[in-house]
């Protein structure tokens, strides 16, 4: 028989319950060759590459044609804050493609439903670069965020279903490295594809890379959701040994309308949840500051005092991007270290809270990034001084998004995919709208104060983890939330 409580189960809450029948009752043990947490390490390892790839790529695909932004308004005959409005419809599907990809993963499988959507994201790339006009651009990039999300949808849950606590924050943090470094790299990339080849062959070179990921898909990915290997093993046994036998653990016996109606209402109904919402506003202003300032580098670094080409503009991303690479490094792991640390000095119980701690290097590094970053280009200081300015930036970045998405898998173990998905859609709605205010905004203000405006809302937010360390679980267990 199966543990009495399933280290799976959400913690926040989880009101379904399992009706005591004559069946049998399937379930994963430890030792079980097709649970996930089982596997060897090279297979799960497998799985977090594909998934990996296609969370980076399709946030690369946001960001990677920014340096031709100019280009594409003078080819399709339009104005740059049109098209602006491309990347805008990216984002904002990006993260509204989660409310729908997390819990339909949770009805249907997390591999069918990352083969369906990124064989579409992949597809769609095509008439992309075809694009004859700003409308059908615009178009085919809002319709490709959403498939493009499913990595960004399903990776936490996927990598919830293969580790344990104690091994998965080293393990999300260089996966959670996709949705940060992406539009990092992607203006790189792009600037030198637009200065030498044209913007459309981004759209060409994209595709190109996402077949051939998708392929790999086909080959390694396997399915990782329990509760459908269990729908699989019981069919199995039933038409051997005759209808009506078996029942397994998380089965959902209500009509397959009700269960798709419950998982699409269920992220929605976590996102209320106060520490998710203040969490989630905490990512959204990081996701907005980035996707501003990534979408003005051109106009900071190729005019006074600077005068940098496409390709040089492209260099000044990787202020950030090895920011990312040093926390993930050298930072990350020290997640899991604090977990089990204080998981031992508290009697050996796990509390979602011990993920927060590290949390508060990124509350500090932010500000003092931003506020570096704003000022130094407001008195057209040198621009080394500019770029290092974003390294602890993108040191705070990671600190924060890899302590809050560890916390939402350990509040909703079985429902991770749908607790990030909350998360996400908040915080890319935020990042792809606020955007497009940001040009008026630092016209007004200047690069200094229009900067410092993400900077003092950072400065706000920043004893967020130290209180949710605090008070969370107080929290938790008044906002508790009965899922399905």
């Amino acid at each position: 028989m199966p543990p009495h409580a399933d280290e799976r189960s959400p913690l926040l809450g989880n009101g379904s319950s399992e009706e005591q029948d004559d069946r049998e009752l399937l379930y994963l043990s430890k030792e079980d060759p097709e649970n996930p947490r089982a596997w060897k390490r090279s297979q799960k390892l497998a799985n977090v590459a594909v998934i990996a790839s296609m969370s980076i790529l399709s946030p690369l695909a946001s960001s990677m044609f920014t340096p031709g932004i100019q280009e594409i308004a003078d080819d399709l005959g339009t104005d740059t804050s049109t098209v602006i409005g491309a990347t805008t419809g990216f984002v904002v599907f990006l993260g509204i493609g989660p409310l729908i990809l997390a819990p339909m993963s949770e009805t249907f499988g997390r591999r069918r439903l990352y083969m369906v959507c990124f064989s579409m994201f992949t597809l769609l790339q095509i008439p992309t670069a075809l694009s004859p006009s700003i409308a059908t651009l615009l178009a085919l990039r809002t319709i490709a965020g959403f498939f493009g999300s499913i990595g960004i949808a399903n990776g936490g849950g996927t990598i919830s279903d293969m580790f344990e606590p104690g091994e998965r924050a080293g393990v999300f943090g260089w996966y959670l490295l996709g949705p940060l470094l992406g539009p990092t790299i992607g203006p790189l990339l792009g600037g030198v594809i637009v200065q030498r080849l044209g913007w459309r062959w981004i759209f060409w070179i994209v595709a190109v890379i996402c077949a051939t990921n998708t392929f790999a898909g086909y080959i390694f990915l396997r399915e990782t959701y329990a509760p459908m290997i269990l729908n699989w093993r019981k069919r199995r046994f039933e038409q051997a040994e005759g209808p009506n036998k078996y029942r397994y653990e998380g089965e959902d016996p209500r009509p397959l309308y009700l269960k798709v109606l419950r998982s699409l209402y269920r992220p929605l109904r976590i996102l209320m949840q106060p520490i998710v919402m203040t969490m989630a506003i905490y990512q959204a202003l990081l996701f907005s500051t980035t996707y501003s300032l990534y979408t003005n580098m051109q106009d900071i670094y190729s005019g006074e005092p600077y005068h940098f080409n496409t390709e040089q503009v492209g260099l000044m991303y990787l202020g950030p991007g090895l920011g990312f690479l040093f926390a993930v490094w050298f930072l990350v792991p020290r997640i899991d270290w604090v977990y089990k640390k204080l998981t031992a000095k508290h009697d050996g119980i796990p509390k979602p809270e011990y993920r927060l701690p590290l949390a508060n290097i990124g509350a500090i590094f932010v500000p003092i990034g931003l506020f570096w970053f704003a000022w130094t280009v407001e008195y057209q200081v040198a621009w080394p001084a500019t770029i290092i300015a974003t390294f602890p930036y993108g040191i705070g970045q990671v600190m924060i998004m890899n302590t809050v998405q560890n916390y939402y898998i350990d509040s909703f173990e079985k429902y991770a995919a749908s607790a990030i998905a909350a998360g996400a859609v908040f915080r890319s709605l935020v990042g792809g709208v606020v955007p497009l205010f940001a040009p008026k905004l630092f016209k007004d203000l200047g690069y200094g104060w229009g900067i410092s405006v993400f900077g003092f809302i950072s400065l706000a937010l920043s004893p967020a983890p130290l209180l949710f360390y605090f008070f969370g679980e107080r929290i938790r267990r008044r906002f508790a939330i009965e899922l399905g």
